[in-house]
């Protein structure tokens, strides 16, 4: 982690790593412009790169520090004894929300790091890219998979949930109307929805 830029002011570390985690979650490593970043965060060129180094150092940090404050986030956020998987599914949606009240792009950013295919960056982050979805494995691991209907399929269920959250994620910031309360609220209603027709009675 950069030492020297934790003695920034908060309102401007978090100005900057908002401003860096919307135009890389928007537009990837390779197109993500750096007079992009310093436009959005209202900042001189020559400060990012007093910080950073490069662009590369920038990416490398936010992803750290993305993967450092989801993962506290969530560790600490999800009971360990839950064993009912739909509350499992809300305690981590609402450990995301608390996120996303602060850094409101930054699941989109770890989400776009995921599918990354340029090497140096994939070489940043290569040490790291694991680490958020073996907490997830982990928290999930917790369910009682008992509770389920015969019929359902756990893993099918899970991976529909992901698509599901991701969607409603990515549809309210096209719509200019995401606000993190809301789309925990929704994604709740689904959750809800699902456990009725999936456990047994």
């Amino acid at each position: 982690m950069n030492e020297k830029f934790f003695d920034l002011k908060k309102e401007k570390q978090d100005r900057m790593i908002n401003a860096s985690l919307k135009i890389f979650a928007a537009n990837g490593y390779k197109h993500a412009s750096t007079d992009d970043i310093v436009a959005e965060a209202g900042i001189s060129k020559g400060l990012l790169f007093h910080y950073f180094g490069s662009k590369l150092g920038l990416y490398s940090f936010l992803y750290d520090y993305s993967v450092r404050f989801m993962k506290l986030e969530l560790t600490t956020g999800v009971s360990s004894s839950a064993d009912d998987y739909f509350e499992i599914r809300k305690q981590i949606e609402f450990a995301k929300m608390q996120v996303l009240k602060n850094y409101p792009y930054m699941q989109q950013f770890l989400d776009r790091c995921a599918t990354e295919n340029v090497n140096e960056a994939l070489m940043a982050i290569e040490k790291q890219r694991s680490v958020i979805q073996d907490v997830y494995a982990v928290l999930k691991n917790q369910t009682n998979r008992s509770l389920f209907m015969d019929n359902v399929s756990f893993e099918k269920l899970d991976a529909m949930l992901d698509y599901t959250i991701t969607g409603l994620m990515c549809t309210h910031f096209r719509d200019d109307s995401f606000h993190p309360e809301m789309l925990y609220e929704e994604t709740v209603s689904y959750l809800s929805m699902l456990k009725q027709i999936s456990y047994k009675n």
